[in-house]
């Protein structure tokens, strides 16, 4: 007589669970060992798994997509099988924050459409000045541009007389102040969110406050920038700097 306890044909072992879920054997070890993954079902010496694990390793590789390191995952996942959270209503939030602002995307282009994107005249030396400006990187026959609207703006500036290596070192100062700027302010906003921004708040509500934050964000970024550029403008002229610059253009014209 067989031994062998019957099994619903939706339980799986360890290793059958694997060649499912595609997920290593020793990863769903580790994942229950953090606390991510509900321990097997014990039958007998067996150690089963449901639906549950399935979809639930599912979720897991979800939310790593998504960027989450494991103990925010674990954390993530406690609450939502406490019921303090919904996890459509979470992932739908999670896509808002991580959409994009800038509009600009990491584009592959050959030399022909480098050339257009720094404004479609080519000159001798152009796209090593491009390369060495790092606003392209040569991968055999194409180029990986970072931003092409930083390129374009480059390239505006280039034919203003601003060469394109000054203008990366003012990107750099840009980001380098802009990273600050945009970390404080996303600190402001989340901690005022965990209050409900002074009321009992949905994830609608904090949706349609990062919809609206988006698109004002960047307006009063550029407004605010441009406030401050005059005034720091305004108290170069006054200082008589702007004078010093004429006169040594016109000595150079001179020589």
């Amino acid at each position: 007589m067989s031994t062998e306890i019957e099994r619903p044909p939706e339980l799986h072992t360890i290793d059958e669970l694997a060649a499912l879920t595609k997920v290593p054997s020793r990863t769903i070890r580790f994942y229950q060992a953090k606390g991510v993954l509900p321990r097997p079902e014990l039958r007998g010496r067996v150690a089963y798994y449901g639906p549950a694990h399935v979809q639930r390793l599912e979720l897991i590789a979800s939310l790593q997509d998504r960027g989450l390191r494991i103990d925010a995952i674990r954390d993530l996942l406690a609450r939502i099988d406490k019921g303090e959270l919904d996890v459509g209503e979470w992932l739908g939030l999670d896509a808002q924050l991580q959409g994009s602002w800038a509009n600009d995307q990491p584009r592959t282009v050959t030399e022909a459409e480098l050339i257009e994107l720094a404004g479609g005249q080519s000159r001798p030396g152009l796209v090593s000045a491009l390369v060495r400006a790092r606003l392209a990187q040569r991968h055999g026959d194409v180029y990986l541009v970072r931003s092409p609207a930083l390129l374009q703006v480059a390239a505006r500036l280039q034919a203003a007389g601003v060469d394109l290596e000054m203008s990366r070192e003012s990107a750099e100062i840009l980001r380098k102040h802009l990273t600050r700027a945009a970390a404080e302010l996303v600190d402001h906003f989340f901690a005022h969110a965990r209050d409900g921004f002074g009321r009992e708040a949905t994830s609608e509500d904090l949706g349609a406050a990062l919809e609206a934050l988006r698109p004002l964000g960047l307006s009063a970024a550029q407004i605010i920038f441009g406030q401050e550029m005059e005034r720091v403008l305004r108290k170069k002229a006054e200082s008589g700097e702007t004078v010093k610059l004429h006169t040594r253009r016109k000595k150079k014209a001179k020589e």
